[in-house]
C-alpha cells in the first residue's frame, strides 16, 4: 500500500487510541489488524512480483480453506462468525491489497482513486465498525468514510516514497496533494456524527484516532509548497500532539452529545464507488 501502508500508521493511531478501549476488545481488533498485517507485508516486501503473487495466492487460499493451524486465519474466521462480517467486505480488502503487487501502479481517475481506497481501507473501517457493535446501516457507511480519509490522508503524505517503489496514486504536485487532502477533509466530516451510534464505551477511542489520523492532513498542508513537502521528509505526529489532539477529542465528545445531526444531512460521497461495488451487499 501506500508508502509506510496505511495499516502500519492507523495501528500506530490506534494504539494510542485503543488505550481508552475495553481490552478485550482491544484484543479484537488487534486480531483484525494483524490479519490485513499479513496480507499487506506479502504485498510490501522487497521480493520479486512473481514471488509475492505465489504467497499472497497461498495466503488466500489458506484462509478462503480456513487453514485454522494459523493462529492469523484462525482469529480471523472467529470474528467473522461472532460479528457477522460479510465474506465480501474481506475479499475488496484482498483486491485492494494484491492490486499493489505489480511492477508499477498509475491511478489515473479520482474513481480509482477511491475504489483504491475503499478496497484498502475504508473495508477496514467497517469491519472495525463491526467489531465496535455497530449496526446502524448509516453508521456503518461513515466506519467506511472515516476508513477512506485515511488513506487519502496517507496517500497525500507519503506521495515521493511511493514513487520510488513504483506507485503513483496522486501526481507528484503540492495542489494534487492539497485537493487530496481536501477531499479526505469531505470523508472525516461523513465520519463524525454517525461515531455517535458507537456504543458508548467505544467512541471516545474513535474520535481520538480521527483526530491523530486527521492532524497529519493538517501538517501536510502546512508545508505550504512541493519543495516544502520534499524536504520535510516523514510526516507524522508527535506524542505530545497526540496528547493535545485526545484533549481536542474531549470537545468532540461534548459536541455529539449537543448536536443532533439525522442520517438525511449526511451526503456520503459514495457514487463513484458504487459504480463498481454494490456497497449495500457490504453493510
Amino acid at each position: 500500500m501506500a508508502g509506510q501502508s496505511y495499516l502500519s500508521i492507523y495501528a500506530k493511531s490506534f494504539n494510542w487510541a485503543g488505550f481508552f478501549l475495553p481490552k478485550k476488545t482491544y484484543s479484537k481488533c488487534s486480531a483484525l489488524y494483524d490479519f490485513c498485517r499479513v496480507a499487506d507485508n506479502i504485498a510490501d516486501s522487497n521480493e520479486t512480483i512473481e514471488l509475492k503473487k505465489i504467497k499472497f495466492l497461498d495466503f488466500q487460499n489458506n484462509f478462503n480453506n480456513k487453514k485454522f493451524d494459523d493462529p492469523i486465519i484462525k482469529n480471523m474466521w472467529q470474528l467473522i462468525n461472532e460479528f457477522d462480517i460479510p465474506m465480501k467486505v474481506i475479499h475488496d480488502l484482498l483486491d485492494g491489497i494484491n492490486s499493489d503487487i505489480q511492477q508499477s501502479i498509475k491511478l489515473h481517475k479520482k474513481k480509482d482513486l477511491l475504489l483504491y481506497s475503499y478496497r484498502v481501507a475504508g473495508t477496514v473501517g467497517l469491519m472495525m465498525a463491526k467489531i465496535l457493535r455497530v449496526n446502524k446501516k448509516n453508521s456503518l457507511k461513515s466506519a467506511i468514510d472515516l476508513g477512506i480519509a485515511m488513506q487519502l490522508t496517507n496517500i497525500s503524505r507519503d506521495v515521493v516514497e511511493d514513487l520510488n517503489f513504483g506507485r503513483s496514486y496522486i501526481d507528484l504536485n503540492f495542489e494534487e496533494i492539497r485537493s487530496t487532502i481536501e477531499l479526505s477533509e469531505s470523508y472525516y466530516e461523513n465520519s463524525f456524527y454517525s461515531i455517535k451510534e458507537i456504543p458508548f464505551a467505544f467512541r471516545f477511542a474513535i474520535l481520538v484516532a480521527r483526530r491523530v489520523y486527521k492532524k497529519i492532513g493538517y501538517k501536510i498542508l502546512k508545508k505550504k509548497n512541493l519543495e516544502n513537502y520534499k524536504k520535510s521528509g516523514k510526516i507524522y505526529v508527535t506524542s505530545i500532539e497526540k496528547i493535545i489532539e485526545t484533549f481536542y477529542s474531549v470537545y468532540d465528545l461534548i459536541k455529539l452529545f449537543l448536536i443532533n445531526k439525522s442520517d438525511n444531512d449526511i451526503q456520503h460521497n459514495h457514487s463513484l464507488i458504487r459504480e463498481e461495488i454494490n456497497l449495500d451487499e457490504r453493510i
